[in-house]
């Protein structure tokens, strides 16, 4: 089972290609598009309102309608507004505690952009999601990896992960033959005059 979360604010053919891709090239059978009312890391740098990528609940029945339209004909992939049942900000070790209590049966693995790797050392309880959850990177048009976080600690490569790592890891798999995807979610908003 994936998780690939994020605001979808708005959801564009970057994310559902990139979704797409998983399914039809992963080991996963269903990919959950976890839609999220807020991002604690753009909390903390201060953005704000409902155009901006921190507190977005007053447009969460809008953004989640758009993802299941977006998604409604591909097999295995599914919106979810499993986050918006939890205690915020939505730190992703917690979304991963509760749906391992919901669903005991199923591992549970996160599909994350490699600029989001890059920082992974600031996500609340990251070594907790290292050692019990897998990983999925999809490269991003312009990553930051190698300039911040894990990977200035370990080094990694594409088919074996991260190397030199005292921190136990259940498996860390960058996946470099997604497609890229020339398009952002702040780009549409800017674009539309919303930020």
């Amino acid at each position: 089972m994936g998780i690939y979360g994020g605001s979808f604010n708005p959801v564009h053919f970057g994310h559902v290609g990139l979704a797409k891709w998983v399914i039809e090239h992963t080991d996963l059978d269903e990919l959950w598009l976890m839609v999220s009312p807020l991002n604690p890391l753009k909390a903390a740098n201060g953005t704000n309102g409902l155009t901006g990528e921190a507190d977005l609940t007053s447009n969460f029945q809008e953004r989640l309608a758009a993802v299941r339209e977006a998604i409604k004909d591909i097999p295995g992939l599914k919106a979810s507004d499993f986050e918006f049942s939890l205690p915020r900000p939505s730190y992703t070790a917690n979304t991963l505690r509760e749906l391992q209590k919901k669903f005991p049966d199923y591992e549970f693995t996160l599909i994350i952009g490699e600029d989001n790797i890059a920082i992974f050392n600031r996500w609340r309880e990251y070594e907790y999601i290292l050692a019990n959850f897998r990983i999925f990177v999809y490269p991003r048009k312009e990553s930051l990896t190698g300039e911040a976080g894990l990977t200035t600690k370990w080094s990694y490569s594409p088919q074996d992960g991260l190397t030199g790592c005292s921190q136990p890891v259940k498996e860390l798999r960058f996946l470099r033959s997604a497609p890229l995807f020339d398009i952002s979610s702040t780009a549409i908003r800017r674009s539309r005059g919303l930020q």
